[in-house]
């Protein structure tokens, strides 16, 4: 299993509609999520940084999963106006800060 985190970040003054759209989160997003085999996914913010963290047996297909999936092409633009999002160009995904640690 994969352990993976992003940092991305709110634009100011959006912080709380950033935590409100993910307390409303639609629920073909987290199907799309799901299907695309992330697990234990959790996003914590301090400011206006934004860490997330998940999991997910092989990372590639993740990715090609998410690239095609229109739910979360959809969720993507209507969060775009609200964060600053810096994507790895070989993937399309944000960057992956390598793992250091981990306790199981």
């Amino acid at each position: 299993m994969g352990h993976y985190a992003w940092v991305l970040e709110v634009r100011p003054g959006y912080e709380d509609e950033y935590k409100q759209r993910h307390d409303e989160i639609w629920p073909e997003m987290t199907e799309a999520l799901k299907a695309a085999g992330i697990r234990n996914y959790s996003i914590f913010r301090l400011g206006l940084k934004l860490i997330g963290y998940f999991e997910t047996d092989d990372l590639q297909k993740t990715i090609a999963i998410l690239k095609d999936d229109p739910v979360n092409a959809r969720w993507g633009a209507s969060m775009a106006p609200i964060m600053k999002i810096e994507s790895d160009e070989r993937t399309g995904f944000p960057f992956l800060l390598p793992l250091q640690w981990h306790m199981d």
